[in-house]
């Protein structure tokens, strides 16, 4: 899925006299020292407008890089920012360090101030997070408790998704977005909080999976993204994450969704050689190596799943169907492509060859929403724990029974079939009703697009807050997942 415009604000440096000053303190609710501090302070304020300042103190383990969240309660909108990397979407503010105090060690403080506009009342936040963790009442963070059991491992058997019982398990949640693209934009490693109870969030909707996209450049280091959100630092945040959601009975679903490769051509989401966007396949430069990394790192936890490829779109690049899943299959030199193309084959034998024997997905073309030659064209997995995966939205082509019946059906009655991707743009949830209801009696899996707090106007977003308050168009997979496991 495309992601909306990130509404980035302009750092810079701004000078108004002090004329009064309003401080919120660092409290501890439970009286030993928190994860992390801040005072907040309206230095000065006229009829419309104000200037305020943060100061943060971390007095955990060294951070290589930060970034505070925060929401204004009162409709405040931050128009500039110096010393920090200041952004705003709705109510939640983001400041971010810089690539000069971007480091913040054990008891070392840093601040920053804006300038922002304000009507009526001028509230300060009430809730202060440094990279996720709740400030001011928070202690050292630790990988919470399993509160709905440790998820299985997972094996293919036939074409169902068993665990070692050879009990049948079907991958019913949603996307988490967000790793994906802040990296590689500079301003993190997460879009919003992934801390326990942001993720507790997520499984109090009764979800039992959460999809979660990456980056390759980020993962691999590459040098073009800044040191304190690539590498070892967000292989660390993956980690942590994967943690998380298993700690709360989740199966995670690692997935490449942006790669490195220049497209110019149709359809294309950029021309940025960088990994900024959708490209319509991955490449045999960098992707092999980041599927070797991922498969390294969680081959003993085969409760996680792999997905090689978000959405491949061979097919607008390509002359005819066959040549699309050709290039599909087996990458090479691809029509219509610039780039030396990783096939969907190479992608299995990168994470094969490290002896992991998790559970790999493999979408069609056009976007992942085109399985009609999937099982003619399927990779070769030595391991046989391969799955077909499907995206489908109401303005797919394939967004009918009809076509499901067709296309879907063939291929589910031979391998797990997992929709990582299913979603309306109408705010609405009628349309995934009704894939929802297709899947269920077919015993399929499927992941809502997506656990963030976008304006659903741009794209389907199911929730308003991060504390799991659905959208309308959230409310229908909500209340279904809840249904089906009261």
């Amino acid at each position: 899925m495309r992601h909306p415009p990130r509404s980035v604000l302009l750092a810079a440096a701004g000078a108004v006299a002090l004329v009064g000053s309003v401080v919120v303190p660092a409290v501890s609710a439970q009286g030993a020292t928190p994860a992390c501090t801040v005072e907040y302070a309206v230095t000065s304020q006229w009829d419309s407008g104000f200037q305020g300042s943060v100061k943060v103190t971390n007095n955990r383990s060294a951070l290589s890089g930060w970034q505070l969240t925060f929401d204004f309660a009162g409709g405040q909108k931050v128009s500039q920012g110096w010393n920090a990397k200041w952004s705003q979407s709705g109510t939640t503010v983001t400041a971010a360090g810089e690539g000069w105090n971007g480091a913040l060690g054990t008891g070392a403080s840093v601040s920053a101030g804006f300038l922002a506009s304000w009507s009526g009342s001028n509230p300060a936040p009430a809730v202060f997070k440094l990279n996720g963790t709740t400030c001011d009442v928070d202690p050292e963070p630790t990988t919470p408790p399993p509160s709905g059991g440790t998820p299985p491992a997972l094996r293919v058997s036939g074409n169902k998704l068993v665990d070692a019982d050879g009990t049948t398990r079907r991958l019913l949640g949603v996307n988490r977005s967000g790793g994906e693209f802040m990296c590689v934009q500079g301003y993190g490693i997460w879009d919003g909080p992934v801390d326990d109870a942001a993720i507790k969030a997520i499984a109090d909707w009764k979800a039992n999976a959460v999809r979660i996209p990456l980056n390759e450049e980020c993962w691999l280091g590459l040098p073009d993204i800044k040191p304190e959100y690539g590498g070892a630092h967000y292989i660390s945040a993956v980690k942590e994450l994967v943690a998380r959601v298993e700690a709360h009975g989740m199966t995670p679903v690692l997935e490449l969704h942006w790669s490195h490769g220049q497209y110019t051509g149709n359809s294309a989401g950029c021309s940025d050689v960088h990994a900024t966007c959708q490209k319509p396949m991955p490449d045999l430069r960098y992707s092999p190596s980041f599927w070797s990394s991922v498969a390294s790192t969680f081959k003993d936890d085969e409760a996680a799943v792999f997905d090689l490829f978000n959405e491949p779109y061979p097919d607008r690049a390509a002359s005819s169907a066959t040549d699309a899943w050709k290039c599909w299959r087996d990458g090479g030199t691809c029509p219509g492509i610039s780039y030396e193309v990783a096939g969907m084959q190479d992608l299995v034998d990168s994470v094969r060859a490290t002896g992991a024997r998790n559970v790999i997905m493999a979408g069609g073309l056009a976007y992942s929403n085109d399985l009609s030659r999937w099982n003619a064209y399927k990779p070769s997995d030595p391991a046989g724990n391969l799955a077909a995966a499907y995206h489908v939205y109401n303005f797919n082509s394939c967004a009918s029974e009809t076509c499901w019946n067709s296309t879907l059906a063939p291929v589910a009655a031979h391998v797990p079939l997992v929709a990582g991707e299913i979603g309306e743009n109408s705010c609405a949830h009628g349309f995934t009703d009704q894939v929802m209801k297709w899947f269920d009696d077919h015993d399929l899996s499927y992941l809502g697009w997506t656990w963030n707090t976008w304006d659903c106007s741009f794209g389907p977003s199911l929730i308003s807050a991060y504390d799991g308050t659905p959208t309308a168009y959230g409310t229908g997979l909500r209340d279904h997942l809840r249904a089906l496991h009261p």
